[in-house]
């Protein structure tokens, strides 16, 4: 349909609309038009993507002047292709749309044109020649104005009916739900009028090495630093490029990591293009100014095949078309990540829309992208690194003594002058975005007109770079007494005053320039002039390096924030666990130190500072108001919005006691009790034995997880389990977790039924759905609370207290709830799939816990599916199972579907009324 909402004609590919879409385009273009940020938690399964594009792309239509690009942040690569997806039928309805308007207004105005002839032919009977000087021709035209030759008259075009036909009812669709046009998705150069979307848009996504890569030979390898490592060495800038004059000589050269023709050969790997080299970035580089990507939306799939008919490098073709597109997609750290953030935001405008969808962990990847994990093997690494740098520099000095001379001086003139922030990095050479750590090494900042550094503070970016680090010999003989000093800090973690010790970046760095004689200033261009040095020498495999520029990154943020409000914490413990920011200690088997940051608004502050509207939406926000607290900014509108559904699709079940009415737990102190243990055993029997098809089951942790398992293996629990259903396990890796999940849907297809025991947090929890038959319950044993023992945890906590006034149990509740919701939410993803959300944990039945439940899942949740025991809830279950498999009432599903003449009657009634934050 298209609807007129507050003056702006948006585009929507479904024949109706739902209530809470309405709300939530609104909500949307008001935040556009005020250039503001928002807050927008719409409920999951109700078409929240669709509703995000076809506003935005509108107002992007309408107001091309003052509306830069809509950049789209996902987590992971499959929303990412599913986001393209949905732009693709966006764009290809409003392509379609635009020329059936215009079609039908060229046949209105052949019609008016008729009209106006037979009015002036009927005029023209009763004039003389005298009369009208042009009564002749209109004479002739009347004596002539058959339909045979009024159809061959000069200039006169041809009448065009236009009809539209209905689509047929989409019943599980995620948008209108009341039938979509006959318009599918478009992906790849566009052959539509005007091009994608009627107006040439230029749709792209982002994403690493490893995802966009068409070279068999460098697909070979098997993880992503294998893949990245072949692809730099193929693509060295000391092989190729506009530094390389003479070909004999370049290839004479010898640069570390480079892969030769033999040993391509030997290992089954030769290139098509030969000699070590890569023809598709060959072909790139040969195109030059030529490799212009025509109007499309472009998914990974479609950047490959079209890169691979053209013969060039998909991975570079998409970076330099960056600017060029008017729709980005990629994931959270090309934005929120300092070290990647470079290469995307010097082509961004400051009217560009930001979005970052599934944001409700947006606080925690923040944190990520400015904390620094450092581990004793680390150091060990860094220590080879340097030794290798050293022997580089001399042989770069040996051959090639002007290029290291030539460097230095750009070091006195500052690293504006030297390219470091505002420079493009050379082709082939530290241009990495797959959002790791360590993908990069020029990465790190970014100053002038792109995106406002964090890692580096004004006295950095204005000045010159220190004397005592400008040359690279000297730089290494600096930069190995930090590693050693941090080498000496963890072995004092194992003598006899050991243990967790906790300091901040002003007391570390105070122990640091007192033990080392070095100076404070250097140490915060530590990062910036390692990314030179690395540019300068022309390193192919900067992974070799990911050790080093970790402990180069720790050196910089440490004494750039060393001042002021302590907004990192410096611990080290003996034993540094993983996953989650929690740590266990242990035995000093693996001891680290983490720089941790405590402010999460530092990664975020630049984007609301330099873009007008940066979209921060999930269905999982609430409570909704700690967001602006975390983050440090005021949203022009904050809205949670109802979900409108034709029968309660939802049902919500708390079970705080057992068959035996004993209470069911895992807090700390009962997670142990075998009646607990036990009535878990029994409760996910019954329920499986009871539920059709898949059931997923979430725990609060790994460890949790595999302890309850192994209790109901010895109770005989698991055979009971077996006998209903097949039973699948998330572990730590990946590989197995992604089998598990495709057995498992092959399971449920086959009418077996199964069931899948996951973790809270986990990958199945954040980017797996368990739509229609694959998920008719999620069950969740426990409340997920954060390992409340972790320092690193203690420490945010206590800065939140002390900063921002957040109490520490609202902040563990309000953190545990989302998880909660995250995990439930997978049950349903459309209006006409149902599920069961079954909180099993005594807790859940506290109004402070559930509360903060997202307003849409408390809307199902009544006074009577509150505190039941397990025998009550199986009879709720059985009875809700019941209704819901009578066939869906299409009436009654239109009834919650807006037609256009309800949305133009709704918006031309409150087109002025503000809109009111909070709810909807």
């Amino acid at each position: 349909m298209k609807f007129n909402l507050d003056g702006l004609d948006v585009y929507f590919p479904y024949e109706r609309i739902y209530l809470e879409q309405y709300q939530y385009m609104r909500a949307l273009k008001q935040t556009l038009d005020a250039s503001g940020h928002c807050l927008l938690e719409m409920p999951t399964g109700t078409g929240k993507t669709v509703c995000l594009l076809s506003l935005i792309t509108s107002y992007q239509y309408a107001y091309p002047n003052r509306c830069g690009k809509l950049v789209y942040c996902t987590r992971t690569v499959p929303e990412m292709d599913g986001v393209m997806e949905e732009l693709g039928v966006v764009l290809a309805y409003r392509s379609d749309r635009i020329a059936s308007d215009r079609a039908a207004a060229s046949a209105a105005d052949d019609d008016d044109d008729e009209d106006e002839d037979e009015d002036v032919a009927a005029k023209g009977v009763g004039t003389t020649s005298g009369d009208d000087p042009t009564s002749s021709s209109s004479s002739s035209s009347s004596s002539s104005s058959s339909p045979s030759d009024k159809s061959r008259r000069p200039g006169k075009r041809r009448r065009v009916v236009v009809r539209r036909e209905e689509g047929p009812e989409e019943k599980g669709g995620k948008g209108g739900g009341g039938g979509r046009r006959r318009t599918t998705r478009r992906m790849g150069p566009s052959s539509d009028a005007g091009g994608a979307g009627g107006n040439g848009s230029l749709a792209l996504c982002l994403s690493s090495r490893r995802n966009m890569c068409v070279h068999e030979g460098v697909l070979a390898a098997s993880d992503r630093e294998g893949v990245d490592a072949a692809c730099r060495s193929m693509t060295a800038p000391g092989r190729r490029g506009p530094d390389v004059v003479d070909a004999a000589e370049a290839e004479a050269a010898v640069v570390p990591g480079v892969v030769r023709k033999e040993e391509e050969e030997e290992d089954g790997g030769a290139d098509e293009g030969g000699g070590g080299t890569c023809s598709y970035y060959d072909g790139f580089r040969e195109a030059g100014e030529a490799t212009s990507m025509p109007s499309g939306v472009y998914d990974l799939d479609e950047i490959r095949r079209w890169g691979k008919s053209k013969n060039w490098c998909p991975y570079y073709l998409t970076r330099r078309a960056i600017n060029h597109a008017s729709v980005l997609v990629f994931n959270y750290q090309y934005m929120l990540d300092p070290k990647v953030a470079k290469m995307v935001s010097k082509e961004l405008e400051s009217e560009s829309i930001i979005v970052f969808d599934e944001a409700h962990n947006i606080d925690s990847v923040c944190i990520e992208a400015f904390s620094v994990t450092i581990h004793s093997r680390n150091l060990e690494r860094a220590t080879r690194s340097l030794g290798r740098l050293s022997r580089e520099v001399n042989r770069v000095k040996a051959t090639d003594g002007a290029r290291l001379q030539a460097e230095y001086r750009n070091l006195v003139n500052g690293l504006v002058e030297q390219g470091l922030l505002d420079g493009a990095p050379p082709p082939g050479g530290g241009d990495e975005g797959d959002g790791s750590a360590a993908s990069s090494v020029v990465r790190s900042v970014d100053g002038g007109s792109g995106l406002a550094s964090n890692v580096l503070s004004d006295d950095v970016v204005n000045e010159s770079v220190p004397g005592n680090i400008r040359r690279a010999e000297h730089f290494i003989a600096f930069m190995k007494k930090i590693v050693e000093h941090l080498k000496a800090r963890l072995r004092t973690l194992s003598g006899p005053g050991g243990g967790v010790t906790s300091e901040t970046p002003l007391a570390f760095l105070h122990r640091m320039v007192t033990t080392t004689s070095l100076e404070a200033k250097p140490l915060k261009f530590s990062y910036a002039r390692l990314s030179s040095l690395l540019r300068t020498l022309q390193v192919p495999n900067l992974d070799d390096y990911d050790a080093l520029t970790d402990v180069a990154d720790f050196a910089s943020l440490v004494s750039t924030y060393s001042e002021g409000l302590p907004r990192f914490a410096v611990i080290m413990e003996p034993d540094v666990g993983g996953g989650g920011g929690g740590t266990v200690p242990g035995g000093g088997d693996n001891p680290g130190i983490q720089l941790a940051c405590l402010d999460s608004s530092l990664a975020i502050a630049p984007l609301f500072k330099r873009f007008g509207s940066v979209i921060i939406t999930s269905g999982t926000l609430s409570p909704i108001d700690l967001y602006p607290k975390l983050l440090q900014f005021s949203p022009c509108i904050s809205a949670s919005f109802n979900m409108s559904t034709f029968r309660p699709c939802i049902h919500p079940l708390v079970i705080t006691r057992g068959s035996d009415q004993l209470p069911v737990s895992t807090r700390f102190q009962d997670r142990g009790d075998m009646a607990v243990v036990r009535n878990y055993g029994t409760m996910i029997v019954e329920l499986c034995g009871t539920i059709p098809d898949g059931v997923v089951a979430f725990f609060t942790s790994y460890s949790y997880m595999e302890s309850i398992i192994s209790e109901w293996d010895g109770m005989g629990i698991m055979r009971q389990l077996t006998k209903s259903k097949l039973v699948f396990i998330e572990t730590k890796d990946v590989v197995e977790t992604t089998m598990a999940l495709d057995n498992f849907r092959r399971a449920c297809d086959s009418g077996r039924g199964a069931v899948f025991l996951s973790v809270a947090r986990g990958k199945v929890s954040e980017g797996i759905n368990f739509d229609r038959h694959y998920g008719r319950a999620v069950i969740m044993f426990g409340v997920p609370f954060q390992y409340t023992l972790s320092h690193i945890l203690r420490a945010r906590l206590e800065y939140l207290q002390t900063q921002y006034q957040i109490r520490e149990q609202d902040f563990l509740n309000f953190d545990a709830l989302r998880q909660t919701s995250q995990c439930v939410g997978r049950v349903i993803r459309s209006k006409t799939d149902y599920g069961l959300m079954i909180l099993a944990d005594a807790r859940y039945n506290r109004h402070d816990k559930r509360s903060k439940l997202p307003k849409w899942i408390l809307q199902f949740l009544g006074d009577g599916q509150l505190n039941l025991s397990t025998d009550a809830a199986i009879g709720q279950v059985k009875h809700f199972l019941r209704i819901m498999a009578q066939p869906v009432d299409q009436n009654s599903l239109k009834e919650v579907l807006l037609t256009v003449e309800e949305v133009e009657a709704m918006t031309g009634g409150d087109s002025h009324a503000p809109f009111i934050t909070g709810d909807a």
